[in-house]
């Protein structure tokens, strides 16, 4: 366990677009399955973002070109990964298109030109016990009992994260390693559990916040997946909800730190570094809400020690808000 950081923690996702659609295609079409360990580089250039659902009979390679095209940078524009399951629909999509391999199946991560990616999950049932890969994860909340709601249900799979794989970029302004638990420093590769529509909210209240005057250089994730072993850890220390939404890659406490020093910034310039700080994050995500009722979600401000203020924002599905 990488001590410093867990002390720290203690404390505190047409055919009328013919160019957008044939890129896409080639994007698509063009990459090719490479290991978990292959290192991305950043690109300009986005990923898909959701999955189709519609009947594979009237799916037709314009509307496939055109639905890529669509969601190529998601709601911010500015996503660069996909995530998708080996069983998913868009595999159906693209063999439609093109002969898909075995290969291409498999869990890892397929490098697309310009440097963006799609990520093939680890199926859940590929869980042996507490671990994944030698990676101790412990179990899930609702793992051997009936979840009390969809959204508590186990994760659908993981992101198996590599020393070489872990700059990975997702968005504009986040890659892997950012959202890994922090944990078992010396075990890879590591599991992580990560849903889209976390990262694509995270890169619109950045938007947000630009747009309203705020010098937004850096967002850091002072805790992003949290597996059920550490969470564990948390609730014992500090009263952590034994079901957190960290368990379920779609929770995040953030700070916005320009000079890179770990603690907040005074974002509202009044001098000194508080609350109120976190509460410009907290009038972002109102806003973004407002704007993506389909990213609704939780947050919560705290008045944080070591690192300072912070800002913990979800994607749950149903609005709460806690806190300072």
């Amino acid at each position: 366990m990488d001590v410093a950081v867990a002390i720290t923690e203690l404390k505190t996702r047409a055919a009328s677009r013919p160019i957008q659609a044939m890129l896409a295609l080639c994007l698509i079409l063009g990459g090719a399955l490479v290991p978990a360990r292959a290192s991305i580089a950043p690109s300009p250039w986005p990923a898909p973002y959701g999955t189709p659902v519609v009947d594979s009979v009237t799916v037709t390679p314009t509307w496939d070109m055109t639905w890529l095209a669509d969601h190529l940078a998601g709601r911010s524009g500015r996503m660069r990964a996909r995530m998708v399951l080996p069983s998913d629909a868009l595999f159906d999509h693209l063999s439609a298109l093109v002969p898909m391999d075995a290969a291409a199946r498999q869990p890892g991560i397929r490098a697309l030109p310009g440097g963006n990616s799609l990520i093939t999950l680890v199926p859940f049932d590929w869980k042996r016990g507490t671990k994944i890969e030698g990676y101790r994860v412990g179990n899930w909340p609702y793992e051997r009992r009936v979840p009390r709601s969809a959204a508590y249900a186990n994760p659908t799979g993981f992101i198996l994260v590599t020393e070489e794989n872990q700059y990975t970029w997702l968005s504009e302004h986040f890659c892997l390693r950012d959202f890994l638990t922090h944990d078992q420093t010396a075990v890879w590769p590591k599991a992580l559990v990560l849903r889209e529509e976390l990262i694509d909210k995270l890169e619109l209240v950045i938007a947000d916040l630009t747009a309203h005057g705020y010098t937004v250089g850096r967002m850091r994730v002072l805790s992003g997946f949290r597996h059920p072993r550490y969470n564990a850890l948390l609730a014992g220390a500090l009263g952590a909800v034994s079901d957190s939404r960290h368990q379920y890659g779609d929770a995040a406490d953030v700070i916005i730190d320009n000079d890179g020093d770990g603690s907040m910034d005074d974002l509202n310039g009044d001098g000194r570094v508080d609350v109120r700080d976190a509460r410009v994050i907290l009038a972002a995500v109102e806003r973004v809400e407002t704007l993506h009722p389909e990213l609704t979600g939780g947050v919560g401000l705290y008045r944080g020690q070591a690192c300072g203020p912070f800002a913990h924002v979800d994607a749950r599905g149903h609005r709460a808000r806690w806190g300072a």
